[in-house]
């Protein structure tokens, strides 16, 4: 199904330490956006595809409590969005999650000398806040379907399969209420120690991480319900080499899906579709 996976860049840069999340712009040519894991500053980075650095920007109104994932969606009027999953919980402390929504600003050649210390800034973010049903679950996946701009998060287990959550209608100022609409498992041990993933553009696959490899799955053909794809056998696809495996997308044109990890000078990986 995919070809061997291949090294096609490296993430120099050193305001990136943990590469938590990835996604490819919709908006912006050949760009990716990343973000570092907990306490790291609310910061996003766009990235080529050899893994150069082309601009820092500070996300307004947002907290890196621990950031896990990233998303993004291009809307029927044109415009990008970013959605940046604060969703970590390893010490189960956190009661109330949030994934925070920012239209994706433009990346320019005047943005490439842009740091931490000088970021380019973002329009404020919309937060989206919201408690699981159950349990206080850890969860490194942000998932957000372009078809229907619906918002998943699936969680991170060490023990059983993980859970796929789905946000629901507003239930406060900015609360949201959140549904368990099935379990997930992938062929591996553990079967539910989930670290990324992201839906496919047209809305017809899913493609998930754990440290070691990624896992894909495909909606049936003629089915109209999107939650049907979460019974479905994962495919196991070959990443290669990583130090600790936590980001995943697809590209635009879906031919192919890149990879990072959360060490630093992580490689940039490719795999395409055979």
């Amino acid at each position: 199904m995919f070809d061997k996976p291949q090294i096609v860049g490296t993430i120099k840069s050193p305001e990136i330490l943990e590469s938590s999340g990835l996604v490819m712009s919709r908006c912006n040519k050949n760009v990716f956006w990343t973000h570092n894991d907990s306490k790291n500053g609310p910061f996003i980075f766009a990235l080529n595809e050899k893994g150069e650095k082309l601009g820092t920007w500070k996300v307004g109104r947002t907290e890196n409590r621990d950031w896990e994932d990233i998303a993004t969606i291009k809307t029927a009027d044109g415009k990008c969005f970013l959605y940046i999953g604060d969703i970590g919980n390893n010490s189960r402390d956190r009661s109330e999650m949030t994934v925070y929504r920012v239209e994706e600003p433009l990346v320019s050649k005047k943005a490439q000398n842009s740091s931490i210390e000088k970021p380019q800034r973002t329009s404020d973010a919309e937060a989206l806040h919201f408690s699981y049903p159950d349990y206080r679950h850890d969860a490194e996946t942000l998932l957000v379907n372009q078809q229907t701009e619906e918002i998943y998060v699936i969680t991170k287990r060490l023990t059983g399969a993980a859970g796929v959550y789905k946000l629901g209608k507003k239930i406060g100022e900015g609360k949201y209420a959140l549904r368990k609409v099935s379990d997930f498992s992938v062929p591996a041990l553990p079967n539910g120690y989930l670290t990324g993933g992201e839906i496919s553009p047209d809305g017809t696959r899913v493609v998930i991480c754990d440290y070691y490899n990624a896992y894909e799955i495909s909606i049936p053909k003629d089915e109209k319900d999107f939650d049907r794809i979460w019974m479905e056998e994962p495919a196991i696809i070959e990443l290669g080499k990583r130090e600790q495996g936590e980001a995943i997308c697809y590209s635009v044109d879906m031919k192919s899906i890149f990879a990072t990890s959360e060490k630093r000078n992580s490689p940039l990986i490719k795999v395409t579709r055979k």
